[in-house]
């Protein structure tokens, strides 16, 4: 008999653990996570009007930690000066209210969507223009409780930021966009923002825009002082990076194509009036509708731009090729008008020499003294004459290469204007050729000087 109690009272022990287990592992621990949000949530237990304590409870400021994930970054607008960013913001405190049992490592932490329940810091964007929140499907937000009282907030924005820009070395430049985040209300005595250690701000890695290029950014803290006192601010500079190679396929190839087109005319015969003023005034036109575009697609600035002086200087060129025909033509027109008043003269003094001739014809008693044809000793005007003639056999000087160029072109008619158009031919293309030397050199150079991040 007692060995047969001793096996009961072994099976009944058996069955209520077996029982326990069972009741254990049908534990639903959403109904648990209801009851500690009920317990440290409820009415009258948590004021989310109340700041939390600062660190390990003491009545220090609250500390909130920051990180950012940018999702895209869509447009930077010159115009407009400002830029378009989509990111996952995310905010992490320790408020010792929320604390809570973890039941054993099983209930890691709680989830909340309603911001609302609990304290929240109150930053704002400080250069913000726009944004909104993503609500599709469901309000892109979260809240997360750990049992230690830490909270994380995270949720996804869309925000449209001022940008100031300096475009002196547009389109060679560089902008820094900043992303500005700061307390509304709480002073520093109260709220702390301070970034998350390691690595505060994440770049997608397929990050592509359309006319420029990220290449790094830096965190920093940006504190400002009001008659209100002393506010926390944290900011995140972007450097981007113009990409040439569009405007130097939209912009810069163009212009130099029609400054050398309007170089043509100087190859035409100036006779070929309506030819060169038709080629000067259409690459003339097309040059300056070329400028008002490009103007079109920048802000009015004080200052002059790289492309200005660009721009500028390939204008002056081609309005220089037009106004070179008016000279041409004008040479033209001034050789003709002296060589008619050279042929004149010369038919006046044929017409007088045909008149002596005919009156000395008919006078058949005139009589000429000839003078003999060799020279007597002692003459003083013969050794004059010798002298003279040696002075002029002596050899020539050696002309300079300009004279011996431009003697290709002797005095005849319009000889003046073919210089002109010859002169041209290696002045305009040389001294643009100067300009972009120099242009390039300055602005390449100073691209690099004034990279100040």
């Amino acid at each position: 008999m007692g060995t047969g109690h001793y096996f009961w009272a072994i099976f009944y022990f058996t069955s209520l653990c077996s029982a326990s287990l069972a009741n254990n592992a049908k534990i639903n621990f959403r109904e648990k996570e209801k009851k500690v949000l009920d317990q440290i949530l409820g009415a009258g237990k948590y004021d989310a009007r109340i700041r939390p304590s600062g660190i390990n409870g003491t009545d220090g400021p609250a500390i909130v930690r920051i990180n950012l994930f940018v999702r895209s970054i869509m447009t930077i607008s010159d115009i407009k000066m400002e830029y378009s960013v989509q990111l996952t913001f995310r905010e992490q405190w320790t408020d010792e209210r929320l604390k809570f049992d973890d039941i054993q490592g099983r209930l890691k932490y709680l989830t909340l969507t309603e911001a609302n329940r609990v304290w929240m810091p109150d930053l704002f964007f400080s250069n913000e223009k726009e944004g909104h929140f993503h609500n599709i499907i469901m309000p892109n937000v979260y809240i997360r409780i750990f049992p230690n009282g830490s909270v994380l907030y995270s949720i996804r924005i869309s925000l449209t930021l001022a940008c100031p820009m300096n475009l002196k070395l547009y389109p060679l430049d560089r902008q820094i966009c900043s992303l500005r985040m700061a307390s509304y209300g709480w002073t520093t005595n109260d709220l702390v923002f301070l970034w998350k250690e390691g690595d505060p701000v994440q770049v997608v890695k397929n990050l592509h825009l359309p006319r420029f290029t990220l290449e790094k950014f830096l965190t920093d803290y940006c504190n400002s002082k009001t008659n209100t006192g002393e506010y926390s601010c944290l900011k995140v500079d972007l450097l981007f990076k113009r990409e040439f190679s569009y405007y130097l396929i939209q912009i810069y190839i163009p212009c130099c194509m029609l400054v050398i087109v309007s170089w043509v005319s100087f190859w035409l015969d100036q006779g070929a009036v309506p030819a060169r003023v038709s080629l000067g005034v259409t690459t003339l036109l097309t040059m300056a509708t070329q400028t008002s575009g490009i103007n079109a697609s920048l802000p009015p600035v004080s200052y002059t731009k790289a492309i200005d002086v660009w721009t500028g200087v390939c204008l002056t060129f081609v309005f220089g090729a037009l106004l070179e025909f008016a000279l041409v033509n004008y040479a033209s027109r001034s050789d003709m008008h002296k060589e008619n008043m050279k042929k004149k003269r010369r038919d006046l003094e044929q017409a007088s020499l045909d008149a002596a001739s005919d009156l000395l014809d008919t006078d058949s008693n005139a009589t000429f003294a000839m003078k003999p044809l060799v020279r007597h000793p002692g003459d003083p005007l013969a050794l004059e004459k010798l002298r003279q003639c040696e002075v002029h056999m002596q050899p020539p000087k050696r002309p300079s290469c300009c004279k011996t160029w431009l003697s290709k072109f002797p005095t005849r008619q319009c000889s003046r204007s073919k210089r002109i158009d010859v002169i041209s031919r290696i002045t305009f293309p040389l001294v643009f050729a100067l300009f972009n030397l120099v242009y390039w050199s300055t602005y390449l150079f100073r691209e690099e000087d004034d990279e100040t991040f």
